[in-house]
C-alpha cells in the first residue's frame, strides 16, 4: 500500500541529489596554495617625530578559492616580516644639533583576506582587504642607544628606549596586484595601518622622563611589500 509513496520519494531523492551534483559541476571551485617571500618598505607616518623608512623581509603562504564564474577569487593568507625604521635622535636633551638616526626594527604576523580581482584572467589580479596584525615591541637594534633622545615635534623629547611600548594589535588594509603566468607570480602590495600603532605611549606617560610632556602619539604604519610566489 505504501509502495508508491517510497517510490515517489526516491524519485524526489535522486532528483534532489542530480540537481545538488549539477550545481556542484557548474560552480567548481579551485582550491590553491601559494608560498612565497620577498622584500619590505616600512615606515610610520606620524607627526610626532621624524622618520626614515627601512627595508626588511617577509614571507608568508595563503589558501586560495579561484571562482571561475566570478569576477574575484579570494584568499587568507599568513605573513611574517621583519621590518626597520629609523627616528631621528639626539645627544642630549640640551645639545640639538648632534642629529642621529636611531634605529629599530619591527617583528610583525599579518593575517589577511584579500578579493583578487581579475583584470586579466590567470594573468593580473588587483588585490585588496582587511588585515589583523600582531607585532613586537618596536625594538631598538643596539642597546647603547637606549639613553638617546628622539626629539618630538611640539618642542618636547622622549628617551629612545621609551618609545619601544607600541600598541601590539593593529587592524591594517592592503591593496596591491599580482602578475604572473602559471605557478609564477610576482607581487606588489601596500599595507596601511588604520590604528594608532603609537596609542599605547598615551598610556605611558607616567613612566616617561619630565621632557615628554603632554604629547599626544598618533601613528599609523605604511609598508610596502614586494613578493615572489609558487603556486600549487
Amino acid at each position: 500500500m505504501n509502495k508508491p509513496q517510497h517510490i515517489l520519494l526516491v524519485v524526489i531523492c535522486l532528483s534532489f541529489v542530480t540537481l545538488v551534483n549539477a550545481q556542484h559541476r557548474r560552480y567548481v571551485i579551485k582550491n590553491g596554495i601559494a608560498i612565497g617571500g620577498g622584500l619590505t618598505q616600512f615606515d610610520i607616518s606620524t607627526d610626532n617625530f621624524n622618520t626614515k623608512k627601512g627595508n626588511g623581509w617577509l614571507i608568508g603562504a595563503s589558501a586560495t578559492g579561484d571562482l571561475p564564474n566570478k569576477w574575484y577569487n579570494v584568499s587568507y593568507g599568513l605573513q611574517i616580516s621583519e621590518n626597520n625604521l629609523e627616528i631621528s635622535g639626539y645627544e642630549t636633551v640640551i645639545d640639538l644639533a648632534g642629529d642621529k638616526e636611531i634605529e629599530y626594527n619591527l617583528f610583525a604576523v599579518q593575517l589577511a583576506f584579500l578579493f583578487h580581482a581579475k583584470i586579466v584572467p590567470n594573468l593580473l589580479t588587483i588585490d585588496a582587504g582587511p588585515m589583523l596584525q600582531y607585532n613586537g615591541k618596536l625594538e631598538l637594534q643596539s642597546d647603547n642607544e637606549e639613553n638617546l633622545y628622539v626629539y618630538l615635534n611640539n618642542g618636547n623629547s622622549i628617551l629612545a628606549k621609551e618609545l619601544e611600548e607600541i600598541s601590539e594589535i593593529n587592524v591594517n588594509g592592503a591593496i596591491g596586484a599580482t602578475l604572473g603566468l602559471g605557478a609564477f607570480k610576482f607581487r606588489i602590495q601596500y599595507v596601511y595601518g588604520f590604528t594608532n600603532i603609537l596609542n599605547k605611549l598615551n598610556g605611558n606617560e607616567a613612566e616617561f622622563g619630565p621632557h615628554t610632556g603632554n604629547t599626544d602619539f598618533k601613528g599609523n604604519q605604511a609598508m610596502i611589500n614586494f613578493m615572489a610566489l609558487i603556486t600549487f
